[in-house]
């Protein structure tokens, strides 16, 4: 898995979510708080997920082939996808049920100073691991981006995938620390019950964002408007090319970018020099954009006359908003 693929960040989650898992589970055995159930399950969920993003990163490593031409780069997108689908079913929804059923049978909790230590001790752990993935980001976070937009905008899902698992995971642990908190203060279980209903909601909030986001980039999104920008000033750097006719991008995978444009060129230019001039536009745009690594040129002859062609701007598939 490439640096922007989060390699760091998604094994620090994983032990970390191995270790605390174990933890919560005997912290619920011996005191009975559903929401340390509704926490173990949460971080066996999690486990899962980074298993899964890392199975996605090597499969997206498979060379291409005849059944798929551009490669494998998009099965990252799908098990991206597949995490939310799990963080939803199993963590959200099972923390929802259990919450519930406490509910509706309340128990007083034993030995509830295991929980709390238990809980004391993730957070911190949980905070190491959020720091990792903070720290990986901020590699390919661009200057000056709003974390919201990285979430939103970046191409490569494991980041913001292990981002908001870390943040759900230390909000959560919040919430479980309330939850039993407040039924060892006030001896009432309905807090341990009201905890797991909080936890409960707060997966399923970050599983149907994390599915709008990974779902954008199963559909297909093209080039961010700054490299839109750096690819079209890279055509035009030059004398070779008359006018851009049109111009369309599509990101293969999180790494690769299509490009793909109708170039005009001057009507009495020799079919030698248009393919020599193609040629050097491709190195200006693979110098502006790295990521765009697959590029399609079709030559076409440049009329005055045509300018009544649309902007070149609605011609481009552009991010998801």
């Amino acid at each position: 898995m490439s640096a922007s693929g989060g390699g760091k960040a998604i094994l620090a989650a994983f032990l970390a979510n191995m270790g605390i898992a174990l933890a919560k589970f005997i912290a619920w055995f011996l005191s009975g708080s559903a929401s340390m159930l509704a926490e173990a399950i949460h971080s066996v969920a999690d486990s899962g997920n980074q298993l899964l993003l890392m199975l996605g990163g090597r499969q997206a490593k498979k060379k291409a082939d005849r059944e798929h031409p551009f490669g494998y780069g998009r099965e990252r997108y799908v098990y991206a996808f597949v995490v939310s689908i799990i963080l939803f079913s199993v963590g959200g929804l099972f923390s929802i049920y259990e919450g519930i059923d406490k509910l509706t049978h309340p128990h007083e909790l034993e030995n509830a100073w295991i929980p709390i230590a238990v809980l004391v001790v993730a957070i911190v752990l949980e905070s190491f691991s959020l720091r990792t993935a903070v720290k990986e980001s901020n590699h390919v976070r661009p200057k000056g981006q709003s974390w919201v937009s990285f979430v939103r905008h970046a191409k490569a899902p494991e980041l913001p995938v292990v981002l908001l698992e870390d943040i759900a995971a230390l909000t959560g642990l919040v919430f479980a620390l309330f939850g039993v908190g407040m039924t060892v203060i006030t001896h009432n279980p309905v807090f341990d019950a009201i905890g797991t209903l909080m936890i409960g909601t707060l997966l399923i909030l970050v599983a149907i964002t994390l599915g709008i986001e990974t779902k954008s980039l199963l559909v297909g999104e093209g080039a961010t408007d700054a490299d839109h920008d750096r690819i079209v000033d890279a055509i035009n750097d030059g004398p070779e090319v008359e006018k851009i006719i049109h111009i369309k991008t599509l990101y293969l995978g999180p790494d690769e970018l299509l490009v793909a444009a109708k170039l005009g060129f001057a009507s009495d230019a020799p079919l030698a020099h248009v393919a020599s001039d193609i040629d050097r536009v491709e190195a200006r745009v693979r110098a502006a954009v790295p990521a765009a690594r697959v590029i399609y040129f079709e030559p076409d002859i440049y009329r005055p006359g045509d300018d009544a062609t649309p902007p070149t701007s609605e011609f481009v598939i552009k991010s998801a908003d």
